[in-house]
């Protein structure tokens, strides 16, 4: 269940940001724009972006200790930005020392280490939430309701591009950019991934694709084609959903029209007399419907801290960090196949992973 606005807390959740790097700045300056939400401190290796930090907001206490971040008996929560490789360790040592995480996705670099992680935070009875911001935008979540009210019928398949002359990014593309599209299929689908293909292109360095292209198999649903590049021209961020009724185009990069929907499409005509069935194709209204100016991350935030006081389960809860990591170790074992097709085993539970 998702929740915005006020939570029934008594004081505000106090938070730690360990790492200040690429997407820690965002996060200090959303935590210290909440009202429930009180920075006690930055965790940050680098003593330049650790300087950044206090320049820019000034007053912020910032330390490279992660020891003395998770023993402050005045830590509530700690959000983890750190590269992906790091995640297992520092949120194992949080959860352990009996804080509550959100941690930028991936959950983990595999399934065992994200079922030990889950399983740490089900035994001390801990919050821990993976950073799937794209479940909180306004414009993911408004396909979503077409999806679910039948608006659009139903889904026959998706296309996703995420491109853009990127930042490379230790462990590829598929670890960078895939977790995006993923959490926001699940988020549209509500149904587990069977099975992953996946092919990529490595131009730079043999061990680290620049290029990867996913095909993924829903549970008796939809197929989605993924197509991921840090070499691209410019940046393009689209998902078209074709449906029996209408089809959708959801563009990231429009920031004022993000969502178009297409009554378009080809209806089947019963023959009249023996003979063929007949394709009419059918073009109709374009609606450019509005979408809700809010940053997808403090509506993550504000679920973060509700989530803490109150015991209620996040939008971006443990099994989909869980579910998302599944898929991306299928695509990685099918990168590595030439393409081969890699069942998906996990178990898509749509809420709290079970023990």
């Amino acid at each position: 269940m998702f929740h915005l606005g006020t939570t029934e807390c008594a004081r505000p959740v106090r938070v730690a940001v360990v790492g200040y790097g690429y997407w820690g700045p965002n996060l200090v300056r959303n935590v210290l724009q909440h009202a429930d939400m009180r920075l006690v401190e930055v965790c940050e290796l680098d003593e330049s972006r650790a300087q950044a930090c206090r320049q820019r907001h000034t007053g912020v206490r910032t330390t490279t200790r992660l020891e003395s971040v998770l023993s402050n008996p005045d830590t509530d929560a700690v959000i983890v930005a750190t590269p992906p490789r790091t995640h297992h360790a520092i949120v194992a040592a949080a959860l352990r020392a009996g804080k509550h995480v959100l941690v930028e996705k991936p959950l983990a670099t595999t399934s065992e280490q994200a079922r030990e992680l889950v399983q740490l935070a089900l035994d001390a009875g801990l919050l821990l939430m993976p950073g799937h911001t794209f479940v909180y935008s306004p414009a993911v979540n408004l396909v979503a309701d077409l999806i679910e009210t039948g608006e659009i019928g139903d889904v026959h398949f998706v296309t996703s591009s995420r491109m853009n002359l990127g930042k490379y990014q230790h462990g590829g593309v598929l670890c960078d950019l895939a977790p995006h599209d993923l959490s926001i299929l699940l988020r549209w689908i509500d149904s587990p991934i069977d099975q992953v293909s996946a092919t990529g292109c490595s131009v730079f360095r043999a061990d680290t694709p620049e290029t990867a292209f996913m095909t993924l198999q829903f549970a008796g649903g939809p197929t989605a084609n993924v197509q991921l590049s840090w070499l691209a021209p410019r940046k393009v961020r689209q998902i078209v959903v074709v449906g029996s009724r209408r089809m959708v185009v959801y563009d990231d990069t429009a920031s004022d029209e993000p969502v178009r929907v297409y009554d378009r499409g080809m209806d089947v005509a019963e023959p009249v007399t023996f003979g063929e069935h007949q394709l009419t194709y059918r073009s109709g209204d374009v609606v450019i419907p509005w979408v809700e100016p809010t940053e997808p991350l403090a509506l993550e935030l504000a679920d973060f801290c509700h989530c803490i006081n109150t015991g209620d389960e996040p939008r971006s809860n443990a099994a989909l960090g869980l579910a998302i990591v599944e898929a991306l170790e299928a695509a990685e074992r099918s990168l590595g196949a030439d393409g081969a097709p890699v069942a998906v085993h996990g178990q898509w539970l749509g809420g709290p992973v079970a023990t």
